[in-house]
């Protein structure tokens, strides 16, 4: 009975197909009517039109599908009985179809016949949805699980079949049972395999033994050998009935003449010593698709420190453009520029596009450890790392381009990303993608290879490819600086181009052959020097533009210098040649930040995105970029939590810096930023410390009148008063509140002292840690109730009762400055209570006056500039008479005997705003207010750029004798004690 002619008529056929769409439907007339079953022709002829119409589609546009059906007739009442014509079936469904099929199966002659059976159904229903509007990702997803549905089959299959020849291996160590581990890798790692894709595998298996229970024992090197051996010939193998997947294991170590498999050790020991860059590349996508899974997961996470950097790694696009200029070398040689997978704005550069951000940031951006390119391009656009109007066109041209592959393949089930040049197979290319004809094709081609190639250039092109203008003849391709930089210029030349561009002689020439002939430079390997050799003559031209040539030169060199072994920063360097003149500007400027810079390169990455450099994030936006940042990371992994805050914390400090250098932050705008950073800082060590000491003893018991115990950081001095600077330390006291005499309830119960005080403990640990990057801060706990003598922590109540009884002046001096910073909020409202009773009580003004002056005439003696200085007429901007010091006594001193009557004065911890509210109450008078917060300003803004300049607080007495007089007078009218003369300074 022939097949319904509306299935074939309705169909818009081009001339170039019409003769070719006869014969589908007579081969397919012919093989269900030679004797098939009754049943299996009557589901052919039970399709309705719409169905009838995909089929006479697909055969049409797939050779494949054609010979398939042709072949094997029953292949589509199986099909419509599975529901695989509409969607894939539940990879549940599809397991236990091929498990029971295996059962049957005597012989690796039926497991194979089995298998290519399996995959030919499957396919068959996976090329007829593609091929009549289906999704792209949606195939490459189903392609994907088939070959771990066959992977796993066929491996499980293998292992029973041999077991009792050749045993089983030895469990591992820990008593866990050993199996085969399968990688895949490419598109089958990233679940995006293509119609016809090879499947790039790996081997491994963890550890070494020898297998039990088996006709003779084996290694498990060559256990794992043989049954991989079996493996790939149960896939690749071609026999009758085809092949399942073709099997590529040339990503392995070694390649083709490394070991089939290797075990933990081998590999870990392999990536480390000799790992290449491409290597990495490939390793992006490994992901365990069949045999050990948890294992196979474990032995990545292994790897993960060769694939993904900790830091931002430039030196990535150099290898990847490596890779793409040797295949676009290996396309022309080959003339195979219609290769849509390699040639020129093809789908390897949209992957390349995506992927040169997932080994450049992966370390650090984790969400870019992810093996799908589809979830990477949508973690660029939430990381900001490319617009999503450009992710959306990247993305749209890499499905229309799958679309067109998948469309190639559909034709012969073959690996192939070639055009065809017959137009045939063209008109049918251009059906299949929907297309009026093979010109309308080509163009539409053409645009989307257009967009692919001019992002991929954005990315990965190299800077020196890019011509500078006619008129720029100092550009960075200046042949003059890599001359000279090479030394290829006799010294008398190099003298005359340093000098006309304003570096200082001989002392700058001496600096820069020094460098080129060091140690360090000499024994770079050939990449590195390469690397270096290209970003010098950039350095130095930045340098010559710069304000100051030398000093940016000295200053500098040691971070070049400091770089030299881990050369990807060099790459980041001549990768983003916009970042060399913020660099040099920005260590011209401040050596503490050149320091920083060298000490820590990673704050290199800083750099490359000015709007956050001289941007600091407000309170909100640190807390909320710092738990993002920790969020990647295990919470067991204490070290890489220690130095996710390091970074943090400097890259922090270093775009407040920047900022300030810049001239876009008032002097206080700068201590509120880096007190902000330390409380988000000490808020986020303070729920670790507390998660570690709950996690091991459990919660400390409340007291009865409270649902929980509380604990409270207060900041004291220039945290207390937002006040930090630059590299200021911490003055810290540790409160508490809970049951007295309570203990834990952990399954090991300790004491509530003895919790907090560990708690006290794990936090200063965890502040001053030493760690690759540093230290977070210096902690000072010597304001704590009786200084060093003292408990670690205290109670609230002991410390309120102290602070009553037997707390000196100078200890409610320090209290004024001081507030809650972190921890619990109820408890830290109790103590600003008592803060408030012990400050606001009443005092004798003239004994608090006697006491107040005899403690900052002690300090002048011993911390200030001394007689040598002052005879060399020096002053010392904090500690000298007229200083910083003395403003903040005499606040405290006000503070202390006025705000029994001027509670006002009890609401700021800062200088600036206690001087606000002595004014304002009247206390003071507002000229006298004016002058001392103009005078504060001014000292700390030296003393700001002395830090920034790693200077001293020592300057000239002329620069600050107008501020000085106007302290020191206004010193004498309220601290000179009415009947103590001696007590007086001069």
């Amino acid at each position: 009975m022939p097949l319904p002619e509306c299935w074939f008529a309705e169909m818009d056929v081009p001339a170039e197909l019409e003769s070719a769409s006869r014969e589908a439907r007579q081969r397919l007339e012919e093989a269900v009517g030679a004797g098939v079953e009754p049943a299996v022709a009557e589901a052919w002829h039970s399709l309705d039109g719409t169905r009838g119409g995909e089929l006479a589609r697909l055969v049409l546009l797939s050779d494949f599908a054609l010979d398939a059906l042709a072949t094997r007739p029953a292949l589509l009442p199986a099909a419509l009985e599975m529901g695989e014509l509409e969607a894939a079936p539940d990879r549940a469904l599809l397991e236990e179809v091929l498990r029971e099929a295996l059962a049957m199966a005597d012989s690796e002659e039926t497991l194979h016949r089995v298998l290519r059976r399996f995959r030919q159904a499957r396919m068959l229903g996976i090329v007829w949805r593609d091929l009549n509007g289906g999704d792209m990702w949606r195939t490459a997803r189903a392609v994907s699980e088939l070959a771990e549905i066959c992977l796993e089959g066929a491996l499980g299959w293998l292992e029973g079949h041999f077991a009792a020849r050749w045993g089983t291996p030895a469990p591992r160590a820990d008593g866990a049972a050993q199996r085969l581990i399968v990688l895949g890798m490419g598109k089958l790692g990233a679940g995006e395999l293509n119609l016809s894709s090879d499947i790039d595998l790996i081997f491994a298996f963890p550890e070494k033994g020898t297998t039990q229970g088996g006709a003779r024992e084996y290694e498990h090197q060559q256990y794992f050998t043989k049954l991989g051996q079996k493996l790939i010939a149960a896939l690749d193998a071609i026999s009758a009935d085809g092949f399942v997947f073709r099997v590529d294991m040339r990503l392995r170590p070694l390649g083709d003449g490394g070991p089939l498999v290797g075990s933990f050790n081998t590999f870990t020991s392999y990536y480390q010593d000799q790992g290449r860059e491409w290597e990495r590349y490939a390793m992006l996508k490994a992901r365990p698709v069949a045999g050990d899974i948890d294992a196979g997961y474990q032995l990545l996470g292994e790897l993960k420190p060769f694939i993904y950097r900790k830091y931002l790694d430039f030196g990535a696009i150099e290898s990847l453009r490596e890779m793409k200029a040797m295949i676009h070398r290996e396309v022309k040689r080959l003339g195979r520029d219609d290769n849509i997978k390699l040639g020129r704005g093809g789908i390897r550069e949209v992957e390349f596009v995506v992927q040169a951000f997932q080994l450049i940031r992966g370390g650090r951006d984790t969400e870019l450890q992810v093996t799908s390119l589809r979830d990477a391009m949508s973690q660029l656009v939430a990381l900001e790392l490319l617009p999503q109007a450009v992710v959306d066109e990247l993305r749209e041209d890499y499905v229309f381009l799958r679309d067109l592959e998948h469309a190639l393949q559909a034709q012969q089930d073959r690996q192939t990303q070639t055009l065809p040049g017959d137009p045939e197979n063209q008109a049918r290319l251009a059906m299949a993608m929907r297309m009026p004809d093979w010109g309308a094709l080509r163009e539409a081609l053409a645009a989307c290879r257009e967009r692919v190639r001019r992002h991929f250039d954005a990315v990965i092109a190299d800077p020196d490819d890019e011509s500078p203008s006619p008129e720029d003849e100092t550009g960075r391709h200046d042949v003059a600086w890599r001359q000279l930089w090479q030394g290829e210029v006799d010294d008398a030349e190099a003298e005359r181009t340093m000098a006309a561009a304003g570096f200082e002689l001989p002392e700058s020439l001496r600096r820069l052959g020094a460098f080129r002939d060091s140690r360090g430079v000499k024994s770079m390997q050939r990449i590195g020097y390469e690397r270096l050799d290209a970003v010098m003559p950039l350095l130095l031209e930045a340098a010559a533009e710069s304000e100051a040539p030398s000093v940016a030169l000295e200053r500098v060199l040691p971070l070049i210098e400091a770089v030299l072994r881990r050369t990807a920063y060099l790459s980041l360097l001549r990768e983003n040649p916009q970042v060399l003149p913020s660099l040099v500007r920005l260590c011209s400027a401040s050596p503490w930040i050149a320091e920083q810079l060298a000490r820590h390169p990673i704050l290199l990455d800083e750099l490359l995105t000015p709007a956050t450099l001289y941007s600091p994030a407000d309170k909100q936006r640190l807390a909320d970029e710092l738990r993002q940042t920790l969020a990647r990371i295990p919470e067991d992994d204490e070290e890489g939590w220690l130095e996710a805050m390091r970074v943090f914390k400097q890259t922090q400090v270093l775009r407040v810096a920047a900022s300030d250098i810049a001239g876009g932050r008032v002097l206080m705008k700068v201590s509120d930023y880096l007190t902000a950073i330390a409380e988000v800082v000490l808020d986020s060590v303070l729920r670790m410390a507390w998660r570690s000491l709950t996690a091991r003893y459990g919660q400390p018991s409340a007291r009865d009148s409270a649902d929980q115990a509380g604990f409270l950081i207060v900041g004291y001095g220039k945290l207390g008063g937002i006040e930090l600077g630059y590299g200021s330390d911490l003055d810290l006291v540790f409160l508490y509140d809970a049951a007295p005499r309570g203990v834990t309830d952990g399954a090991k119960s300790i004491d509530n002292l003895v919790f907090f005080t560990r708690l006290g403990q794990r936090i200063i640990h965890l502040l001053t840690a030493t760690t690759p990057s540093g230290t977070l801060y210096e902690v000072d706990m010597r304001l704590r109730p009786s200084g060093n003598a003292g408990l670690l922590v205290s109670s609230l109540d002991a410390f309120a009762e102290y602070q009553r009884k037997e707390a000196w002046i100078w200890e409610h001096q320090a209290l004024v400055r001081a507030r809650a910073v972190a921890g619990d909020d109820a408890l830290g409202k109790r103590f600003e209570a008592v803060r408030r009773e012990v400050l606001g009580r009443e005092r004798d003004c003239d004994e608090l006056r006697r006491e107040v002056v005899g403690m900052r005439h002690k300090m002048r003696e011993h911390l200030g500039s001394g007689a040598e200085a002052r005879e060399a007429g020096q002053f010392h901007l904090k500690q000298d008479a007229g200083g910083l010091v003395d403003i903040e006594f005499m606040n405290q001193y006000a503070v202390l005997a006025l705000s029994a009557t001027t509670p006002a004065l009890l609401e700021v911890t800062d200088n600036m705003r206690l001087l606000d509210a002595l004014a304002q109450s009247g206390r003071l008078p507002e000229q006298d207010a004016r002058d001392l917060q103009a005078a504060y300003l001014a000292y700390r803004d030296a003393s700001h750029r002395a830090a920034l300049a790693k200077g001293r607080s020592l300057v000239s007495g002329e620069v600050f004798a107008d501020h000085r007089d106007t302290v020191s007078r206004l010193w004498d009218r309220w601290m000179r004690p009415a009947s103590d003369d001696e007590t007086k300074d001069h």
